[in-house]
């Protein structure tokens, strides 16, 4: 009986035993095996089973990248500017058993040669090329630190400078440099605004004067035009009506002709042309010796003349 009792506190204590021993790694774990003090291997992700009293897991490592947050660091510029500067850092483990082994304390190690490094950086460069160089203090930082800890099975990913606090006086200093700098620049805003509104005003007065000038001008073009237009039209009315008469005469001549006239009626025509002729103003009129000679038509002449004087008395009065 105590033998049955017996083996089965064995059989109890071996399942005790690798149930207990059993182990799981996540993901993103890794795991440092030692075997009786020394290193054995590294757990990736996944079943294992130790070894009960020989091994030992030594340390869980996060294969995260991790982010460290510095306290401000003192340091002195060139220009003996003495400010402060906190950094952060980025890294990533990638050798779990140099992180383990390689350095006693790796978060301790990296933030001391962040400092060292951040002091030589700082202390070749003055404080306006400190404030304005932050890309050139990042980049040589992860250079150094990536190079340092590789022995630590450590990769730097990034570094970042947080802050730069320079002392009271001379952040008053920057502040009314910066304020003296931005009064200026509104001034020459101020003034170029101001330039050029005044060049548009000449501007549009020079085009206003131009415009009017020309508007002028073709007024007066439009006047002379217009002008000669009806002078034009005026001397061609003359001259159709020079036509027109001359026309008519020509017409009455060819008639007179057609119709061949006698002596006696020629004569008369002649008499009809110097009444015309004298427009009841003349007081003389010599009439031709041929005309003289019709003595048939001395009475009608007479007649004529007469009409021609009353005719003429009228109108003067």
């Amino acid at each position: 009986m105590f033998g049955y009792i017996a083996g089965f506190l064995l059989i109890v204590i071996l399942i005790f035993l690798l149930v207990t021993n059993i182990r799981v790694v996540p993901q993103a774990k890794a795991y440092v095996v030692e075997r009786l003090g020394a290193y054995s291997g590294t757990w990736q992700v996944g079943l294992h089973f130790k070894i009960p009293l020989i091994d030992k897991i030594s340390r869980k490592i996060s294969l995260k990248e991790h982010v460290i947050d510095f306290p401000p660091q003192p340091v002195i510029t060139k220009d003996n500017v003495t400010m402060e500067i906190d950094t952060v850092i980025y890294f990533q483990v990638t050798d779990p058993k140099l992180y383990t082994y390689g350095v006693e304390n790796p978060m301790a190690a990296i933030e001391n040669l962040t400092a060292t490094t951040l002091r030589n950086i700082i202390g070749e460069l003055e404080l306006d090329g400190t404030l304005t160089s932050r890309e050139h203090i990042n980049g040589k930082i992860r250079v150094v630190l990536d190079e340092a800890t590789d022995a630590w099975g450590i990769k730097i990913n990034r570094v970042e400078v947080k802050n730069i606090t320079p002392p009271k006086d001379i952040q008053v200093a920057m502040e009314k440099q910066m304020r003296a700098e931005r009064e200026r620049r509104e001034a020459i805003l101020r003034a170029e605004g101001e330039k050029k509104s005044a060049v548009l005003i000449a501007e549009g007065h020079k085009e206003s004067v131009i415009l009017e000038a020309e508007a002028q001008k073709r007024a007066v073009i439009l006047d002379a035009e217009a002008r000669k237009e009806a002078a034009v039209r005026e001397a061609e009315g003359e001259a159709e009506a020079i036509r027109m008469v001359q026309q008519a005469t020509a017409d009455g001549i060819k008639m007179l002709v057609e119709s061949a006239p006698s002596k006696e009626v020629l004569a008369i025509k002649s008499m009809d042309a110097f009444a015309a002729a004298a427009d009841g103003k003349a007081t003389k009129i010599i009439i031709p010796s041929d005309i003289q000679g019709v003595a048939g038509l001395a009475t009608s002449f007479a007649e004529l003349v007469k009409e021609e004087k009353n005719s003429g008395q009228d109108k003067r009065s």
